[in-house]
C-alpha cells in the first residue's frame, strides 16, 4: 500500500510566503511610523521571534499532516525553506524600498552610519570616514546575498531546534 506523504516543500512555501507577507507588514509598519532606519535589538527581535514563529508553526502543522511524525531533515527542510522563500519576499520588499519607495534610504542609511562612526570612534578624521563610506557604498549589493544566507542560516538553526524538540520516528514493522 502507498502512504500519501505530506511534501515538505508545499509547507515550506506557504508558511515562507506568510513568513515574508507577515514580515513585509511589519516593515511597511516601521516606514510609516518613520522607524525603517532604526537597527535596534528590539526591532531585530521582533523579526527573529516572527520566524521563530512561523517555523515552529510550520513543522508542528507538517507534523501534523504527517500523522504526527517528524525526522529532523524533514525539520530542517521546512525551516531552511521557509526562511528561504520569506528572505526573498523581504529582499525584494527591501529592493523596492530602496529603489522605489525611498530612493534616498541607502544615503540616509550611510548618513546614519557616519554619524554612528564618527561618535564612537572619535580619533577617526572625517576624510577617514568618508573614505570608509565610499567604500561601503561600491559595496552595498552584496548585502542582498548576506541577508539571503542570513536568513537561511536562521532558519536552519530554528528548523534544527525545532525537529529536536518534536522529532518522531514512524515505527518500523
Amino acid at each position: 500500500m502507498e502512504e500519501n506523504q505530506p511534501k515538505t516543500g508545499k509547507f515550506a512555501l506557504n508558511y515562507g510566503v506568510l513568513l515574508g507577507v507577515v514580515s513585509v507588514i511589519f516593515g511597511l509598519m516601521l516606514f510609516s511610523m518613520d522607524m525603517h532606519y532604526d537597527q535596534g535589538w528590539a526591532i531585530r527581535g521582533i523579526n527573529l521571534a516572527l520566524a521563530f514563529a512561523a517555523i515552529i508553526f510550520g513543522i508542528s502543522q507538517f507534523k501534523k499532516a504527517n500523522d504526527g511524525f517528524l525526522t529532523i531533515s524533514q525539520a530542517l527542510k521546512l525551516g531552511t525553506g521557509i526562511a528561504l522563500i520569506a528572505g526573498i519576499i523581504v529582499l525584494i520588499y527591501f529592493f523596492l524600498l530602496s529603489n522605489v519607495i525611498e530612493p534616498d534610504y541607502m544615503d540616509k542609511m550611510f548618513e546614519i552610519g557616519k554619524a554612528k562612526a564618527m561618535t564612537d570612534n572619535p580619533n577617526l578624521t572625517e576624510e577617514q570616514v568618508d573614505q570608509g563610506i565610499e567604500m561601503q557604498k561600491s559595496f552595498a549589493w552584496v548585502a542582498y546575498p548576506i541577508i539571503l544566507i542570513m536568513n537561511i542560516i536562521i532558519g536552519l538553526v530554528f528548523g534544527l531546534i525545532s525537529g529536536l524538540i518534536m522529532k518522531k520516528q514512524k515505527p518500523t514493522y
